[in-house]
């Protein structure tokens, strides 16, 4: 049976929610699951927007089928090329022949590469700023290179000030009836998997991001559908600007994280007593991650928000204990910037884990590191203590100048 949302007089959402997904792209785990958005407009000519991932074709196509009724399928836009939105085109081909499919020189490259169709007969290639007239309504294509594949574009409505933003704006999770970001509590119950998605599918590409955004802004906008999450159609100032703190590398606030790497529980113990001397200092908003233990999705997503971190890593084979050497490829993998390092090493005959540890981030840029290193050597004791204090106190001191 079908299940469709109405968003606007002649727009519907025919997407769909999989709660059976445990691991995004393989990758992140979404305990929550995931949409896969799609949207139909009936306008004089119909069109598409997007399709959905293979696992959920069955009740996609139901959904457009329903919502279509006895009309034609006149055009497909595919503003993103990623499987998990282009895996039912060749389907959507099939069961509407005389379709129109709408990309980018690089959509049907990639097209070509996952389909055997006749993508030839059926293709119009747009570029910035041509507009495909539909009766009412009139679509404006936005390239949107690196947001996060190169062949990325959005989709903007001039009549109904709607935009189509592909996988800007989006978020982990599925949906649960409620379709808009203001029918929940967004702040409580999506933000936190928006940040996650962003930082850890787009993070990387702070600047294309921002490129974008630029022309977001002389748009006026009065509904934002994404390809992942809740649609926006009230406050939308928020999301945008989140957008553009994660795009820019800027905290949104200060705080601290403390990621430790630890073998026998003593590196765990400096990280526990540092986050105690911090608290004592008055620094709020501290959290503590067991690299062993969480995600490295998580732990970038949180480095996004806070303003300082605090690598705590044991020396394992006279190299970095291996999860702590993933996250801290990933962080710089993510280009992280603007942010206030420090470190501290365990080893019981030869740390090295604070110099292993800041080559790897000495890659990134605009951030600096505060006070010296921490060496444990087995276990703390009386200096190591006071080195651990001697590191509060400078990172509280700097954490009240953000």
């Amino acid at each position: 049976m079908y299940s469709t949302k109405k968003i606007n007089d002649d727009l519907y959402w025919v997407g769909v929610n999989d709660r059976k997904i445990t691991l995004f792209e393989n990758v992140y785990p979404v305990t929550r699951g995931m949409s896969y958005n799609s949207y139909l407009l009936l306008d004089k000519k119909t069109v598409l927007f997007d399709t959905v991932d293979s696992v959920a074709s069955l009740q996609f196509l139901e959904n457009v089928s329903h919502t279509l009724g006895e009309r034609e399928l006149d055009y497909l836009i595919v503003n993103h090329m990623e499987p998990d939105h282009c895996a039912n085109i060749g389907a959507i081909v099939a069961r509407y022949p005389s379709v129109k499919i709408v990309g980018n020189a690089k959509t049907f490259v990639m097209m070509g590469q996952f389909f055997d169709f006749d993508i030839e007969s059926r293709k119009v290639v747009v570029k910035e700023g041509d507009v495909l007239d539909t009766g009412r309504h009139s679509l404006t294509f936005v390239m949107a290179p690196m947001v996060h594949w190169p062949e990325a574009m959005v989709t903007y409505d001039t009549v109904d000030k709607v935009l189509f933003s592909a996988d800007a704006f989006g978020s982990f999770g599925a949906m649960s009836g409620n379709i808009f970001a203001d029918e929940c509590d967004f702040e409580s119950e999506w933000i936190d998997d928006a940040r996650r998605y962003y930082t850890n599918i787009v993070g990387k590409y702070g600047m294309q991001v921002t490129n974008l955004l630029k022309k977001a802004s002389a748009l006026e906008i009065s509904k934002i559908c994404p390809l992942h999450g809740p649609i926006w159609r009230e406050n939308i100032g928020y999301i945008l600007d989140k957008y553009i703190k994660w795009s820019s590398y800027i905290p949104e606030e200060k705080g601290v994280v403390i990621v430790y790497g630890s073998v026998h529980g003593h590196t765990e113990n400096a990280a526990e007593v540092l986050a105690n001397l911090l608290g004592d200092r008055g620094v709020k908003n501290i959290r503590l991650f067991n690299a062993s233990m969480t995600h490295y999705s998580q732990i970038i997503a949180e480095s996004f928000k806070r303003s300082h971190i605090v690598f705590a890593c044991a020396t394992y084979n006279m190299a970095l204990f291996p999860p702590m050497q993933v996250i801290l490829h990933e962080l710089a993998e993510h280009n992280l910037q603007n942010r206030a390092f420090a470190f501290i090493e365990n080893g019981t005959w030869t740390p090295a884990s604070a110099k292993l540890m800041t080559e790897i981030l000495d890659k990134l840029k605009n951030n600096k590191i505060i006070g010296q290193n921490v060496t444990v050597k087995s276990a703390l004791n009386s200096d190591s203590y006071a080195q651990l204090a001697r590191l509060a106190d400078e990172i509280a001191q700097d954490v009240k100048q953000v």
